[in-house]
C-alpha cells in the first residue's frame, strides 16, 4: 500500500492519497480544490488516480472531487446519509457510487468500510481501511474527516451559526456523544487520519500532531473523558469560535456542485489609469495582498488591505462577499498563489491583477501605528472610539476599559459612529491592521492602531 498526506496551511486542511501499488490504482480522500501536486505525486509512483470521496459535505474549503470527476473520470464515493437537505445534487453526467453505514468499496487490495459518524454535519461517514493486500485481515486505521481530530471532534454549531439552520447545533452534539461511545469500541492501535489540525475553524483545540491513534485519543482527548451526555453537550457547546460567515457559502457550494475551474488567464491591468476607473465599480472590491506595513501608508481609496499569510483565507472569507468581482493588487511572482488559495473558498469572481507599482501617483489613504503609550494617551481625547477587534474569548479574558467591542470579521458591516477618531487594537497587531484597512475603505477620516496590540499593552502595564 502507498500512502502519502497533503496539508493546505491556509486551511489547516488534510488530504490522503491512498494507492494500491500491485494493481496501480489510488484514490484521494478530501480532495483540495487544488490538486495537481497530489496527482504528480500518485504518478511519480506509478498510480493512476480512479477514485476520490469526501467525508461530510465540508464547510471550509471547495472540494475537489467534482474536478476530479469531470476532469479525470474517477469514481465519487459520496455519503449517502442524513436528510434530503444533506444530501449531494450533483451526481448527473459523473460516476457517483453513494455509501452508507456498512458500505464497503475496495482501490485494488485496499478495503474501505463506511461508519455513519454523525455529529459535526448529518451525513459524515469515517472510513476503516485494511490494507488486504498486504496480508491484513482487520483495519490499520479510519479516516475521521471532521468527525475526530487529534486532541478535539468537530463543532456541530456550524449549521446554525454559520449557515443559519436554527436547533441543528444541540441535536448535533447529541449525534457526536453517540458516535464518539461508537468510536470508543475501535481497538487502541488503530491510527487516526483527522481531516484537519490546529488553525481550523471545524473545532476549538485541534492538536498540531498530525496523526493519532484511537488509543491516545480515548486515552487524552478532552470529549472522551465526559461521559455525561449533558455535560459533554454543554462543554462541546461552549467557547467555539466564531463561525466564518464564508462557511455558509462553502455548504451550499460543495452540495450543489463547485463549478469546474477552466484554465484561463486573469486579466493584468497595464496602468494606472485602469487601475482607478476599474476601483470605482460599486461591484468591485480592490484586495491588497501587500505586508501591512507597506500598505497602511500606501492604500488605494476603497480597497482592504489582507496580508498573504497564513491567515489570508480566513480573513478574506470573513471579509469578502461572494456577489461581487475582486482586482488584486499583488506582485507578479504571488499571482497564482493568491488566485490558488481565494479560489480554495470559492472565489472564481478574479476579473484582474494590478502590481503595486500602479499605485505610484495615485491619491492614497492611510492610518497610523501608535506606540502603546501614545494610544493610550490619545485615548484620553474627545471624540475618541477605541475599537477591539478580537474574538469573544479574548474580550472575555480581559479588555481596555473604554473599548468597544466589534468582531473584525464583521467589521465591512457593523454599525459605526460616524464622527469618531478610531483607536484600534487587537490581540498583536496584525488583525488590527486589516481592521484599520477596512476602515479607511468605509471612508472614516482618522484611524489609528496599537503597534503590538493587547499584548503589548499587557507587557508594558500588567
Amino acid at each position: 500500500m502507498y500512502f502519502k498526506s497533503f496539508t493546505d496551511k491556509n486551511l489547516a486542511q488534510n488530504a490522503y492519497l491512498v494507492g494500491c501499488q500491485r494493481t496501480g490504482e489510488a484514490i484521494i480522500i478530501d480532495a483540495p480544490r487544488e490538486y495537481s501536486h497530489i496527482l504528480k505525486a500518485a504518478e511519480e509512483e506509478g498510480l493512476h488516480v480512479s477514485a476520490a470521496t469526501d467525508t461530510h459535505i465540508h464547510a471550509d474549503y471547495v472540494s475537489g472531487a467534482r474536478q476530479l470527476a469531470v476532469e479525470h473520470g474517477v469514481t465519487l464515493y459520496l455519503s449517502d446519509e442524513g436528510d434530503d437537505d444533506w444530501k449531494y445534487s450533483y451526481a448527473e453526467g459523473i460516476h457517483v457510487e453513494l455509501l452508507q453505514e456498512g458500505s464497503t468499496f475496495s482501490i485494488g487490495n485496499i478495503d474501505f468500510e463506511v461508519w455513519h459518524t454523525p455529529g459535526h454535519t448529518p451525513e459524515s461517514i469515517s472510513f476503516l481501511l485494511t490494507d488486504r493486500g498486504g496480508g491484513a485481515t482487520s483495519p490499520m486505521g479510519i479516516f475521521t474527516g471532521d468527525f475526530v481530530f487529534v486532541g478535539d471532534v468537530g463543532r456541530p454549531d456550524l449549521l446554525e451559526k454559520a449557515a443559519g439552520i436554527s436547533g441543528t447545533a444541540e441535536n448535533g452534539a447529541r449525534d457526536m456523544y453517540r458516535s464518539i461511545q461508537r468510536f470508543k469500541e475501535l481497538p487502541d492501535y488503530l491510527v487516526v487520519w483527522p481531516g484537519h489540525g490546529a488553525g481550523s475553524a471545524c473545532g476549538k483545540s485541534l492538536g498540531a500532531v498530525p496523526i493519532s491513534t484511537v488509543g491516545y485519543e480515548k486515552k487524552f482527548n478532552w470529549a472522551f473523558q465526559i461521559d455525561d451526555e449533558t455535560k459533554f453537550i454543554e462543554e462541546l457547546l461552549k467557547d467555539q469560535p466564531e463561525a466564518p460567515t464564508y462557511f455558509a457559502e462553502m455548504k451550499r457550494v460543495n452540495k450543489v456542485g463547485p463549478a469546474i475551474l477552466r484554465d484561463e488567464k486573469v486579466k493584468v491591468l497595464q496602468s494606472t489609469d485602469e487601475l482607478e476607473m476599474i476601483a470605482k465599480d460599486n461591484r468591485v472590491l480592490v484586495l491588497d495582498t501587500r505586508p501591512a506595513a507597506i500598505a497602511e501608508t500606501d492604500l488605494l481609496p476603497g480597497s482592504i488591505n489582507i496580508p498573504l499569510n497564513k491567515s489570508f483565507v480566513n480573513w478574506a472569507g470573513w471579509l469578502v462577499r461572494y456577489d461581487g468581482n475582486l482586482v488584486l493588487i499583488v506582485e507578479e511572482e504571488k499571482q497564482d498563489d493568491v488566485q490558488t488559495a481565494l479560489q480554495s473558498i470559492g472565489f472564481d469572481n478574479i476579473i484582474a491583477f494590478a502590481s503595486p507599482s500602479l499605485l505610484e501617483g495615485v491619491a492614497k489613504v492611510a492610518y497610523e501605528t501608535l506606540p502603546v503609550p501614545d494610544f493610550l494617551e490619545e485615548m484620553n481625547e474627545e471624540e475618541v472610539f477605541v475599537l477591539d477587534v478580537r474574538n469573544d474569548g479574548e474580550w472575555n479574558s480581559g479588555h481596555l476599559d473604554t473599548a468597544h467591542h466589534r468582531f473584525l470579521g464583521k467589521l465591512r458591516t457593523v454599525d459605526l459612529p460616524d464622527d469618531k477618531k478610531f483607536l484600534v487594537h487587537c490581540q498583536s497587531g496584525v488583525r488590527s491592521a486589516i481592521a484599520s484597512s477596512v476602515l479607511k475603505a468605509r471612508g472614516f477620516k482618522t484611524v489609528k492602531q496599537m503597534a503590538g496590540g493587547y499584548n503589548a499593552y499587557q507587557a508594558a502595564y500588567s
